[in-house]
């Protein structure tokens, strides 16, 4: 029988020769379409190459000009900033000198002040003194380092240490401006000083003028006019504190001269402690004659033998016998001042020597015209007698 192959159904076998042409075909498909891509790039570019590259140089162009605007804006920055610190350097420099030939004057007041304080009684000056705290010039605490209270820092291009410079320029104006106002209030309370040393002395003028009033006294008896003095006539400039403190030096002076008027007043009790008074100054009964009669003085109480003091510095004029004073005492204080201790049972000092307020002059006793131990004593103005507690009141009211 005749060999009969089957096939499959369904399924028809190509030749080898039918496969390899349907991979050739394929590939020159793909190369086509590769061919067209370069070909489409290629025209694209040559059609679109002036517009790809004037946006490329756009690009470029508008970042170069952003980079000179912001160097432009950081150089303005620095130079405005340089600007500033030059104006505040210069500015500070002035505020500085200012500042030190301010605090050179106040020292100076300073002393004025101390001084006049010492001279004038009773008055304490506040402490008004620049504080160390804050000097104007730190340096001069470290010998060798530079003059430069207030350092200012060197402009940079950098926006960062340009502010930090602004800041401390800031802080230093601040400083300066602190120092001002405490050299201010220094000021102010120097002004407040002087005028409290004035005030206060001119009170005091007025007290001690009063009292050596109330004496019968007239202060123009104790002043002296200096000799060798003279010079042409300069005024005072008109600095407030300069009219403060001559108004001040005139009434401190014042003052110390009338205190000293005061010490040279025999205002002391020339028997120490509250001795009796028996008999006061003026017309009384006298104890001889039983009459009206002048008493000179004061009659105080006393045992024989207590010591009778000075009651001023002065010369002794008179130590000896004087009828009815018996052992008399006379002691000259100047400016027609004199006082006398009678009735003395012993002298204590000699005619011409100097004694101190409160020396023993002599004992009390009861010699002369005297009913009995007591001390007579009397003051006298220009050679005639006054009411001794003229004085006594007057120390009476130094005391108070």
């Amino acid at each position: 029988m005749p060999h009969i192959s089957r096939k499959p159904p369904g399924k028809t076998v190509r030749p080898a020769k039918m496969r390899s042409g349907t991979g050739l075909v394929r590939g020159l498909g793909a190369a086509l379409a590769l061919a067209t891509a370069w070909a489409g790039g290629a025209t694209y570019y040559l059609i679109f190459h002036d517009e790809v590259l004037a946006r490329f140089v756009s690009q470029q162009s508008t970042m170069q000009y952003g980079y000179e605007s912001r160097i432009a804006a950081l150089r303005l920055e620095l130079e405005r900033t340089t600007l500033e610190q030059v104006t505040t350097r210069d500015g500070l420099a002035t505020r500085l000198k200012d500042l030190s030939r301010r605090q050179a004057a106040l020292e100076s007041r300073q002393g004025v002040l101390s001084t006049l304080a010492g001279e004038a009684p009773g008055r304490h000056l506040p402490e008004t003194a620049v504080e160390e705290e804050a000097p104007l010039d730190p340096a001069a605490r470290r010998p060798g380092t530079a003059a430069k209270p207030f350092p200012t820092p060197e402009p940079t291009t950098d926006v960062l240490d340009l502010r930090g410079a602004r800041e401390s320029a800031r802080r230093t104006g601040i400083t300066v401006a602190h120092l001002e106002r405490r050299l201010d209030g220094l000021a102010e309370a120097q002004s407040r000083a002087i005028a409290g040393i004035g005030a206060n002395a001119g009170r005091t003028v007025q007290r001690l003028r009063g009292l050596v009033a109330r004496i019968g006294l007239d202060p123009s008896r104790f002043e002296t006019r200096e000799a060798g003095l003279g010079g042409p006539l300069v005024p005072l400039s008109d600095d407030p504190f300069g009219l403060a403190v001559a108004q001040a030096q005139r009434a401190v002076a014042e003052a110390a001269g009338l205190r000293r008027i005061a010490e040279a007043l025999p205002l002391r009790r020339p028997i120490a402690g509250s001795a009796p008074v028996s008999s006061t100054f003026g017309a009384r009964l006298d104890p001889f004659t039983r009459g009206y009669a002048m008493h000179t003085g004061l009659d105080l109480r006393a045992e024989t033998g207590e010591p009778a003091r000075a009651t001023a510095a002065g010369r002794v004029t008179v130590a000896d016998y004087n009828g009815g004073y018996g052992n008399m005492v006379e002691i000259d204080h100047g400016h027609g001042l004199a006082t006398r201790y009678a009735h003395l049972s012993a002298y204590a000092v000699i005619p011409g020597q100097w004694v101190a307020a409160g020396a023993i002059v002599g004992r009390v006793g009861s010699t002369g015209r005297s009913t009995g131990s007591h001390l007579h004593y009397e003051t006298r103005i220009d050679g005639e007698p006054v009411d001794p507690q003229r004085f006594l009141r007057v120390a009476d009211a130094l005391d108070q």
